[in-house]
């Protein structure tokens, strides 16, 4: 059962940081918007029961529970605080997802030519050294949806995910470094 260890704030005022003693899950991340996609996930479930909650996002030691403007976070972080102590260990958890959500899905499309997944390869490359650390850093991620010509698709999760800032300086700064690789490149958030 994680305890957790801080509570930060994060860039989007609607989402908070819980940043935990024991982890949640091995490197296998955790994206909800809805208790219908929670499914069979009894902590995001558990939590998208508490009124207020809009999207559930965790990987290994920390999640992130974004709302929808209408409660106060003090009231409702001691409300998500119950399930998140009574979540299952990480070992239970990575197990049961591990075939799932693993890597970047966009490099599993079967119609991309070869010149295109090298050119994905570099860019998945990219943002894992240079974005994705700053973005988890905020309680958030970002992952690669897939490339269509010179569209590259990225959808974000956790506080990025309605973060007014994600959508105007943070992707305007991963497209600027994704046109070192191909400067033809449209980053587009989906």
């Amino acid at each position: 059962m994680p305890k957790i260890a801080e509570i930060e704030p994060t860039p989007n005022p609607n989402a908070m940081k819980f940043v935990l003693k024991e982890p949640l899950t091995w490197g296998v991340s955790r994206s909800y918007d809805s208790r219908e996609q929670a499914g069979a996930d009894q902590l995001a479930a558990a939590l998208f029961d508490l009124p207020h909650v809009t999207n559930v996002f965790y990987v290994d030691h920390w999640i992130t529970v974004t709302q929808d403007g209408g409660a106060n976070w003090d009231d409702l972080a001691r409300k998500v605080a119950v399930p998140i102590r009574e979540a299952p260990a990480a070992d239970a958890q990575s197990q049961a997802y591990a075939a799932i959500g693993a890597g970047h899905p966009g490099l599993d499309d079967e119609t991309l030519t070869d010149e295109q997944r090298g050119k994905l390869m570099m860019i998945a490359d990219l943002i894992d050294q240079n974005v994705r650390p700053y973005l988890q850093g905020d309680g958030g991620d970002l992952y690669i949806v897939g490339l269509e010509g010179n569209i590259l698709k990225v959808h974000y999760q956790g506080a990025c995910g309605s973060c007014p800032s994600s959508l105007s300086g943070t992707l305007a700064g991963i497209e600027s470094m994704v046109k070192s690789i191909d400067p033809e490149i449209e980053l587009v958030p989906v």
